[in-house]
């Protein structure tokens, strides 16, 4: 059995920061992914980040990603393994994982889940399509592999990762036909829509997709206007031919090791679902195990990023690591999360904190 003073689970933004912020106060460190690449969701992000200097702002995701390994590998006391699924959590603190095809058990003294969310999915009639995708499988195929989905796509979702992805697939050179949005306003930053406006893009506020037609691929769909109550207006229907329908309509936290380790869980649907309650300093009910990212309320990289830092600092502080490191790192990180989180855009995360606390 393998044992060390923390591990972490998921290699995205959050838990690379939460690594590094553990081992930079003196604690051992395992990192656990399940994927081969490291940085999660950064890989595919080839836009620049807004927010401050802390915050990598004015960098694409995709050097974040790999700044943050380099900054990892750095340090002796930590430990990366990659491809490295973890299976379960047992209530005696031990863990297992699947790695290169053999199970291994590891026993941590503190645990940081940062496993992130998965995309939601929508039903509507022939959505099983060939052509029909999620946001994340249309960035992988573009951003990592170079593979372009198809020649026309029409994206559902005005949230930032439907304007954001409908923008990396015009610079790519794929047509995007319009971008549906069941909302009366769209979801994302407008500054993020007013790129894909001036490029020539329509986005249709208040409709939704009826179906998706084609025989043995997508050939296109129909989308159709809702009045106020969400109800769809028939006779509205506009056929739009495309190759690709995007899905990209929101996510879940990635909650399961949660659930099962017996972290007392909260529906607070601001922040995607079902969520750990945990304190200011990312712990959650289970004294040992703290949370980082998404799997503790969708937000943006830069919060996951900051969130990261504040629960490696914590766990290792919590141990005895750091010492005289933890109130400041802590001070610095809440003040970085309370200015993310501030302004209209923040209001939906404020509330959804507010219903988790309250």
């Amino acid at each position: 059995m393998i044992t060390t003073d923390i591990v972490v689970i998921g290699a995205g933004p959050a838990g690379l920061n939460a690594a590094i912020t553990a081992a930079s106060m003196g604690a051992n460190v395992l990192l656990l992914e399940r994927n081969v690449l490291e940085g999660g969701q950064l890989i595919k992000q080839t836009h620049k980040f807004f927010g401050s200097k802390a915050q990598h702002a004015a960098a694409r995701g995709i050097d974040i990603a790999k700044a943050l390994y380099q900054s990892a590998s750095q340090y002796p006391n930590v430990t990366m393994k990659f491809g490295a699924t973890v299976l379960g959590y047992y209530e005696d603190g031990v863990i297992t994982a699947e790695h290169h095809e053999s199970i291994i058990t590891i026993k941590a003294k503190k645990y940081i889940v940062a496993t992130g969310a998965a995309e939601k999915s929508l039903p509507f009639p022939n959505n099983d399509l060939p052509g029909i995708y999620g946001a994340g499988a249309v960035q992988t195929l573009t951003n990592v592999y170079g593979v372009l989905p198809g020649k026309k796509v029409l994206m559902i979702g005005s949230g930032n990762i439907g304007l954001i992805v409908s923008y990396q697939l015009l610079q790519a050179g794929v047509q995007v036909a319009g971008i549906v949005e069941a909302a009366p306003e769209i979801g994302g930053y407008l500054v993020h829509a007013a790129k894909i406006r001036r490029a020539g893009v329509p986005i249709y506020t208040s409709y939704t997709i009826k179906e998706a037609y084609g025989t043995e691929m997508v050939e296109g769909a129909l989308i159709m206007q809702l009045d106020k109550n969400w109800q769809p207006l028939s006779g509205t229907e506009i056929d739009i031919p495309v190759d690709v329908v995007c899905i990209a309509v929101g996510l879940t936290p990635l909650t399961e090791l949660l659930w099962q380790a017996g972290c007392k869980m909260k529906y607070v649907p601001q922040l995607g679902g079902h969520i750990p309650v945990r304190d200011e300093n990312l712990t959650t009910t289970v004294s040992d195990i703290y949370v980082a990212g998404d799997v503790s309320g969708i937000e943006e990289a830069s919060a996951a990023m900051v969130e990261g830092k504040l629960a490696g600092a914590a766990a290792a502080s919590s141990l005895g690591y750091g010492s005289g490191k933890f109130a400041e790192i802590r001070r610095e990180a809440l003040a970085q999360l309370a200015e993310l989180r501030s302004g209209p855009a923040g209001a939906k995360i404020r509330k959804g904190l507010k219903l988790l606390v309250g």
